[in-house]
């Protein structure tokens, strides 16, 4: 039942993806609204799965590789759905619904077998650690999104009125996602002695985290000092999503360090 409502909200997320861009390309809104009602069907089924997961395990489904890419696309699939009804922006539903695709799509490749715990990872910041750290990379991905979406925009007509919506929502989804992300470190550091002794040991998760924190720093800087905007910025969100991924999916690859238990493939934390 589990691997069942999986695959099949990854498979919705694939249709609803492939609907959008459809609906995009040849401006069908009908088929554009359908798309959207699918998206929400593999986003329920998501967190039915992430739910029963959860019971299934005792724990928050967050202590492998596999749990933590599930909920990362997750967290797309909810900031999505709040930008849409919330803030009444649509223009980033077809760039994130297929973010969320490509995270699930990775976490099938992941072993998806229910471990125990590690005795490191049974703390009162388990949850909020890595739960914050879902979250904050799933902002960074749709800044990127709404980046694309920006140049894309910009390149067809330099004067539409919305480039500078798309430029404030990027700057916002940055912020929302720095602010997590500055909490997953602080968190982090905290666990880190009580699990450790030390509150920084330069694993290379920690010093990938703290180069992501730094890079998106800037782009603040360089928004609110220097008052920059426009093409610069969204292609600083675009060409910043490698590093996130990165240190989410290329440090656990090839730097394991305190932050890998174990096999790599089944007892990763992130």
């Amino acid at each position: 039942m589990l691997d069942f409502t999986f695959f099949a909200g990854l498979v919705l997320y694939f249709l609803s993806m492939v609907g959008m861009f459809v609906a995009m390309v040849f401006h069908q809104k009908k088929l554009n609204t359908i798309a959207w009602y699918i998206f929400l069907a593999a986003a329920a089924l998501e967190t039915v799965y992430l739910i029963m997961r959860g019971v299934k395990a005792g724990r928050l489904p967050l202590s492998n590789q596999f749990e933590f890419a599930a909920s990362f696309s997750w967290g797309i699939a909810v900031i999505l759905i709040f930008m849409h009804y919330k803030l009444k922006i649509e223009w980033i539903d077809s760039l994130g619904a297929a973010m969320a695709f490509l995270i699930l799509s990775y976490a099938a490749l992941q072993p998806r077998e229910i471990t125990e715990l590690m005795p490191a990872l049974r703390s009162a910041w388990f949850g909020f650690h890595i739960g914050s750290a879902a979250f904050s990379y799933a902002s960074f991905l749709l800044a990127g999104a709404a980046g694309i979406r920006y140049i894309l925009t910009y390149r067809k007509n330099p004067q539409d009125e919305s480039l500078e919506k798309m430029d404030y929502m990027i700057y916002r989804l940055i912020a929302v996602g720095l602010l997590l992300l500055t909490i997953t470190i602080l968190s982090g550091a905290i666990w880190a002695e009580e699990a450790w002794s030390s509150f920084w040991t330069w694993d290379p998760k920690e010093v990938w985290a703290l180069i992501t924190w730094i890079l998106y720093a800037i782009y603040l800087h360089l928004r609110l000092t220097r008052r920059k905007t426009g093409t610069f910025l969204a292609w600083y969100a675009i060409i910043s999503i490698p590093v996130v991924l990165f240190t989410f999916i290329g440090v656990n690859t090839i730097m394991p360090g305190l932050h890998s238990y174990g096999s790599l493939w089944t007892d990763t934390l992130l």
